[in-house]
């Protein structure tokens, strides 16, 4: 079912028995990668389905989601794409007035209008890495988004390890397993991961600058393969597949199986630590 009978759209109510039957449940946490387009119509949009998401969590329920800022980078795939075929004055002239990371007022990128106007609420918090900060909104927002250290993407010292620690859902509403940023931390967990430097753009003491850090070198590349495997491992409900929330396939996946399978399967099919 995508619309109302009416043909209006799905309802907030209709979003919430839908997400309530897929396993979402109240009192949990829920880390949720998006594509509004895939649900089909929704009455309200975005705003919509961030109020059945919150509904189906109840009031003790925390939703977060990835407000990365893939652009604020000179390292990046995003910020390459950007300046690709631009001359060196260009390119240098680009690069001088891209603004610092604020995270009270930067954008998200490439995460999809539900991340985003979750980062917009006026009770979300939002975490501080100046290229893959996390929003969140309920009781565990502020333990998730605390500290979480600027030379730390996605690791020890992100929201993905306090995900990790509350036991919390990953919810992919519409999308893939190439967007289960839970894996990453799997990248983290693995022994001698190998790392690079990363570059982006900061205010500190008030004056705009860059910034570069060494941190883990994160591989997403293989990570349809990864979800199709973890996905087929026998885990029983740790996946639980469903196309009835709107037009969406969805699955619901318990973030500790996600790492600790992507910690294990990593190793396997990777050269890892070169």
């Amino acid at each position: 079912m995508s619309t109302a009978a009416d043909g209006t759209g799905l309802t907030e109510s209709q979003l919430t028995h839908q997400l309530t039957e897929l396993g979402i449940h109240e009192g949990g946490v829920l880390l949720v990668h998006s594509s509004l387009r895939s649900l089909g119509k929704v009455e309200g949009g975005a705003a919509t389905v961030l109020r059945a998401l919150r509904r189906a969590l109840g009031p003790d329920g925390t939703v977060v989601v990835p407000a990365f800022t893939s652009d604020n980078s000179s390292t990046s795939t995003a910020h390459m794409e950007r300046v690709r075929g631009l001359s060196d004055e260009a390119r240098a002239a680009f690069r001088d007035n891209m603004p610092p990371f604020d995270p009270a007022t930067t954008p998200s990128t490439d995460v999809g209008i539900l991340a985003e106007t979750t980062r917009l609420h006026p009770h979300s918090l939002r975490s501080a890495h100046p290229q893959t900060s996390f929003a969140a909104l309920g009781p565990h927002a502020a333990k998730i988004t605390a500290d979480h250290h600027p030379d730390c993407l996605l690791g020890e010292s992100s929201p993905l390890a306090r995900l990790y620690e509350l036991g919390a859902q990953i919810l992919l509403l519409g999308v893939g397993f190439n967007r289960c940023t839970a894996f990453h931390l799997g990248e983290y967990r693995v022994d001698s991961p190998p790392h690079r430097s990363y570059r982006c753009v900061v205010r500190r003491d008030g004056r705009r600058q860059w910034w570069e850090y060494d941190d883990v070198a994160l591989d997403d590349s293989d990570f349809g393969e990864l979800g199709a495997e973890f996905e087929g491992a026998g885990l029983g409900a740790a996946v639980r597949v469903s196309g009835v929330v709107g037009a969406a396939r969805c699955r619901a996946v318990r973030f500790v199986d996600a790492v600790d399978f992507a910690q294990r399967w990593i190793p396997e099919h990777r050269v890892v630590g070169r």
